[in-house]
């Protein structure tokens, strides 16, 4: 390094102390300790005890202006930059204060934009053109990882991946064009994204915002990810500095806020139900008879039953009891609480206008979205034209609150899927004046704060489970437990079993740590008995073990079709009962360290770098390692092993890890190993 020049700043007490080289660099280090080095080309380094935090602006920054158009199908969206006009801005100069520091940029004709890097790990990027969009250009550098973004069904680590970053549907399936009964996803569409990433080698960024997010991970410049936000002119990000992957999730829900925890009884297997009361008993029998160990039943049919669009089995979209289907409701809540057993039911937002039960009401009243005309915005859902909540309009909620309570109170319901919330039109019109396309991502965070705020009333001491599927930034303050969503009845790749992996960890990535699932999925199918088999298994070493019958639950696979079939189910429950104590525990250690029940092995391996590409296994906490089988007739699995001596634990077979192995993986041993010692407490069991 060539000659260098020194400075002093001082401001109110707090001291920068900056450094120039002959090469055009200049080091600032402020008063808390964070690093920034900054060369002729703009590219800074961040830095915090000799740690790295990312290199920004390495392609300077880029705005966009443009009319902002789009549609949506079924809960999917599509995003047109009416007359773009893409603005680049180049790096100009530095400057720092005591507390910050200041890269300037300018466009061609002379027009400023600016990145603000603070004492408090806070990054703001703005400029002084009105602009619709926003993009900040962070080095991928050799080593670097982008794992997070949410709930992602196709890796942890996207690295050379581009996606939007908005609320929705994922889709059924993820191959194939979009129809008008079938919409079709793409690899990153989901119901809970988030503008965040973990770098493996331990530190993360949040970007602070509610709108539309596009990134770009090395994919068309394999030297730069660019994160473009739309919304305005101006952003901030939030620099977690680690040290670790752990810490950093730790660091995550420090900011964004953290789930409730289920209570002891939602540990144990859940049985879903449905067909009215006499078949929902005769189903409880059929189980104690079989010996199979249950904790809850749950019905999503309580409604009242509809076929979905394309076939397959609905519920009304509604929030009271079918009397018909359900006779006397309360007094069969009250018999399955005398068994043991809870009781969960079903509930969305939609408002079926076709329904007497909550439209005309909520209609006149104005407590519904409404679209531009002034009217109740007619959204397309899977059971037809329905309205929405307008939940920016304190009455709607306390109309949405009062059915919540009242399946409480009058029916002794211990809790509900809350499902939905990814379908608030682009050109909805808010009673609040909110931009629709900043508070849609915001909406499933508003439906879920309903149930909330009904069990923190009712049943404050968290005897209750609300398990939702959307999301973004700041739901996991209200969240409960959050499940993965529809996938395909099936082994496919891109939308079957195996996305199931990467949305649980990915979920706990991003400081969820209650998961679940639908034991053997719900769209498609029919699903074979392999699967089910298969998904029990997979089910059995989740935090939350649920099954579902199913979009074609008369056809689809299930627990008593044949006597394999329920022994395999009454092994691996009893299995998952075995782990519970150990679940409880990792659930209390949650509050202090914030780390989830499922870990990416990186969690809980942070030196080793070969576990950071891992997507296909987990650790269910600190020791338990699970592969599960999820291709079809598989009866081996390649399994990564981090450093450590490992048991399998159906065999007691040890190995030594920081190596891949192939195991023997036939129906009833799916891969699993323990750390440092032999678990033949489960192998016990039959």
């Amino acid at each position: 390094m060539g000659h260098r020049f020194l400075s002093l700043f001082v401001s109110s007490g707090l001291v920068a102390v900056t450094a120039g080289c002959s090469d055009g660099t200049q080091q600032f280090t402020l008063a808390g300790g964070t690093r920034v080095e900054v060369d002729g080309d703009g590219l800074a380094r961040l830095s915090v005890d000799g740690r790295p935090l990312g290199q920004l602006a390495p392609r300077g920054l880029r705005g966009s202006q443009f009319t902002p158009q789009g549609g949506t199908l079924f809960g999917m969206y599509e995003f047109v930059r009416e007359g773009e006009v893409v603005i680049d801005f180049a790096y100009e100069d530095v400057s720092a204060t005591a507390t910050a520091v200041t890269m300037r940029y300018l466009d061609a004709a002379g027009a400023e934009a600016r990145v603000v890097i603070d004492d408090g790990l806070k990054v703001r990027v703005e400029s002084d053109l009105s602009l619709q969009a926003l993009a900040l250009s962070i080095a991928c550098e050799e080593g670097g990882t982008f794992h997070g973004f949410g709930e992602q069904f196709n890796a942890t680590d996207q690295r050379g991946e581009a996606f939007d970053l908005f609320v929705s549907e994922q889709g059924l399936g993820r191959t194939g064009p979009p129809n008008s009964t079938s919409p079709a996803g793409s690899r990153h569409t989901t119901y809970y994204p988030m503008p965040y990433f973990l770098d493996a080698r331990g530190y993360g960024w949040l970007f602070d915002t509610d709108h539309r997010t596009v990134v770009d991970l090395c994919a068309s410049d394999p030297e730069v990810a660019w994160f473009d936000l739309e919304g305005g002119s101006a952003f901030e990000a939030t620099i977690f500095p680690g040290p670790a992957a752990h810490d950093v999730v730790r660091q995550l829900g420090d900011v964004v806020g953290r789930p409730q925890p289920p209570p002891e009884w939602a540990y144990r297997l859940w049985i879903g139900s449905q067909g009215g009361r006499e078949a929902v008993l005769a189903e409880v029998e059929a189980l104690e008879t079989a010996d199979v160990p249950v904790g809850v039943i749950w019905a999503q049919d309580w409604s009242g039953q509809r076929s979905n669009l394309g076939g397959g089995s609905g519920v009304e979209y509604r929030w009271v009891a079918d009397e018909t289907l359900y006779p006397d409701l309360a007094g069969m809540v009250d018999d399955l609480h005398q068994r043991g057993l809870r009781f969960l039911t079903y509930a969305n937002p939609f408002i079926d206008a076709s329904l007497d039960d909550h439209f005309p009401a909520m209609d006149e009243q104005g407590l519904l979205v409404k679209d531009e005309t002034g009217a109740s915005y007619a959204t397309a859902s899977p059971a037809g034209d329905a309205g929405q909540p307008d939940f920016t309009n304190p009455d709607a909620r306390a109309y949405t609150k009062q059915f919540l309570r009242a399946k409480v109170e009058d029916y002794g319901i211990d809790g509900w899927m809350a499902d939905f919330g990814e379908y608030l039109p682009l050109d909805a019109v808010l009673s609040d004046g909110s931009d629709p396309r900043a508070y849609h991502n915001r909406y499933p965070e508003a439906w879920h704060r309903n149930s909330r705020e009904v069990f923190d009333e009712l049943r404050p001491d968290g005897d209750w489970v609300v398990f939702s599927r959307s999301g973004w930034t700041g739901q996991q303050s209200v969240a409960n437990v959050v499940w993965c969503g529809d996938q395909e009845a099936s082994f496919e790749e891109g939308d079957g079993i195996g996305t199931v992996i990467p949305c649980m960890i990915n979920l706990g990535l991003a400081g969820v740590p209650f998961v679940t699932h639908d034991i053997a999925g719900f769209s498609g199918g029919p699903s074979s008995k392999e699967l089910y088999l298969r998904w029990i298994e997979l089910g059995a070493f989740s935090p939350i073990m649920r099954t579902h019958e199913g979009n074609e639950k008369d056809e689809n696979w299930s627990w008593e079709k044949d006597q394999e079939t329920t022994e395999h189910l009454r092994r691996f429950a009893r299995i998952h009962d075995a782990l519970v104590p150990e679940l409880l525990r990792w659930a209390d250690e949650f509050a202090s360290t914030g780390l989830p029940l499922v870990r990416h092995l990186m969690l809980v391996f942070p030196e080793d770098v070969a576990s950071r590409p891992v997507s296909d296994e987990y650790m269910l906490g600190p020791s338990l390692l699970v592969a599960p089988v999820i291709e079809p007739g598989a009866t081996t699995r390649s399994v990564y092993l981090p450093p450590g001596r490992w048991y399998d634990v159906w065999t007691s077979a040890a190995y030594e890890g920081g190596q891949r192995i192939e195991v023997e993986a036939p129906v009833g041993r799916p891969p699993v190993f323990n750390l440092g010692v032999d678990r033949d407490d489960l192998r016990a069991i039959d």
